[in-house]
């Protein structure tokens, strides 16, 4: 079974309801508290059952966010960070109540740097929006986790994705911060600066900390000229094992392929009827992506064939103009709802785990093995450049059986990725779902990120029973 904690018990009524007055004083109709505004916040896409929060604030500014915050931890109230909830192991939950603070509308493109090539956002910015802004520059900034999320919960999930492999996940790409603290201070980390040797590494530590130890408000980005030239191509493979070899040697030979995802044949009979993909087979198929100049392409792609070819892939379908390239990806990006229309009515438990490249294709044996042991349907994805892979589990709700083999298959992806050298998870984070494997991954040092929690959050009212076993 999952393991889960326990969430504390929830603050008294009577102090909560005062905090709620206190903030409707101060910050007027930006604090809701109907059920359907609450209901809205009480779940990401990937864990459905809710946790409600007492109320909702949509913060506008930076110091609106401090503001609740400060009135929150004097009181013992928690403070839940909402982006636009697609969060998938249940970070948005409100699991002891409290106060959630929605950062969407804080949706401004504060600078774009263009000789330096880096911006400052407000945390509500979504990546398709900044995208659009910076077209007109030729810039673009490359995290796609698929979701059109929010920046600030990328950088507060360590999120990554299609184009990873080739530009780096949030970690890489976010030079400094704007945080709110548990106390309500707001502070700076990083910088404009390409590096820095001037004390810890404070940016690092808030990205990937899932709002438990502060709120992001605002973030200092890395950005990149958009290529000369783009080109798609998807190739099919008989066998899951050639095209996971196939990425194998590509990345052991240092092909600067910008994206490289594995669909296995199921998840590709999902995408083919949702996506009306025309001229595919439901086989093991790889989505590539060159970058860089028209000859470079050309090469690289040649030389990706060649990998393919030799790994037993073939019927090669390429893709040059943005549209054709906007349809396959859009195909890749649908792949949860696609994987849910296999079968109408049921629910999806989704899953990831990231191992070293040498030992991806052991990984995703073994648990496709185990998927088809299962019972279930359990379509495969992943960004397998940078050896991160994802399972969909679809189960019917109404049968205990079917929803314990889903979470049987989570427990047994996360022990065997970790078993493996990898991660319980490379990129949906930790939140509620993935709390039970901390310690078998990180050991002894799970107790000096305890120590850091309870260090920057004394009074534990930042994102309870998240991230972090306490």
């Amino acid at each position: 079974m999952i393991q889960m904690v326990s969430p504390p018990a929830r603050p008294d009524s009577t102090v909560l309801a005062q905090v709620i007055a206190d903030l409707r004083a101060a910050l007027g109709d930006q604090v809701a508290t109907g059920a359907a505004v609450r209901g809205h916040h009480a779940h990401g896409e990937g864990l459905r059952a809710p946790a409600m929060p007492d109320a909702v604030v949509f913060a506008h500014s930076t110091d609106d966010v401090a503001a609740v915050v400060a009135r929150c931890d004097a009181a013992r109230v928690p403070v839940i960070a909402f982006g636009v909830g697609t969060s998938l192991e249940g970070q948005v939950q409100a699991v002891r109540g409290g106060v959630c603070i929605d950062l969407s509308r804080m949706d401004r493109v504060l600078e774009v740097n263009a000789g330096d090539l880096d911006c400052r956002v407000q945390a509500g910015v979504t990546r398709e929006q900044l995208n659009t802004s910076l077209r007109d520059q030729g810039l673009f900034f490359p995290v796609d986790p698929g979701a059109n999320a929010t920046l600030g919960g990328m950088a507060a999930t360590r999120a990554s994705g299609t184009t990873t492999v080739r530009y780096g996940a949030m970690r890489e790409l976010t030079l400094g911060l704007t945080v709110v603290t548990a106390s309500g201070e707001v502070i700076r980390t990083g910088g404009r600066a390409r590096k820095s040797a001037a004390g810890y590494d404070l940016t690092r530590l808030f990205v990937g900390s899932e709002g438990t130890l502060g709120i992001i408000t605002e973030l200092q980005l890395r950005l990149f000229g958009i290529p000369e030239a783009t080109v798609a191509a998807v190739c099919q493979f008989e066998a899951l094992e050639g095209a996971v070899a196939a990425v194998t040697l590509a990345l052991q030979t240092g092909l600067p392929v910008a994206r490289i995802e594995l669909i296995d044949a199921l998840q590709m009979r999902a995408c083919i009827a949702y996506a009306r993909l025309e001229g595919f087979a439901e086989k093991p198929t790889l989505f590539l992506e060159f970058h860089g100049s028209e000859a470079a392409v050309a090469e690289t792609a040649q030389q990706m064939a060649a990998i393919t070819d030799d790994c037993g892939g073939g019927g090669y379908r390429w893709a040059r103009r943005p549209e054709e390239r906007s349809q396959l990806w859009k195909a890749r990006h649908g792949a949860y709802f696609a994987a849910q229309a296999l079968s109408p009515g049921c629910e999806v438990m989704v899953t990831d785990a990231c191992v070293p490249i040498s030992n991806l294709a052991q990984c995703i044996a073994e648990t496709r093995a185990d998927a088809d042991a299962s019972g279930l349907l359990c379509p495969m994805v992943g960004h397998v450049g940078d050896g991160n892979f994802h399972v969909q589990m679809l189960f019917d709700p109404a049968d205990p059986g079917e929803r314990a083999a889903a979470e049987a298959m989570v427990t047994g992806i996360a022990r065997r990725a970790i078993r493996l050298g990898g991660t319980c998870t490379g990129e949906h984070g930790v939140g509620l779902r993935k709390l039970g494997y901390m310690e078998a991954e990180h050991g002894p040092a799970l107790k000096l990120m305890q120590a850091i929690k309870q260090a920057l959050d004394p009074n534990g009212i930042m994102n309870p029973g998240k991230t972090i076993p306490q």
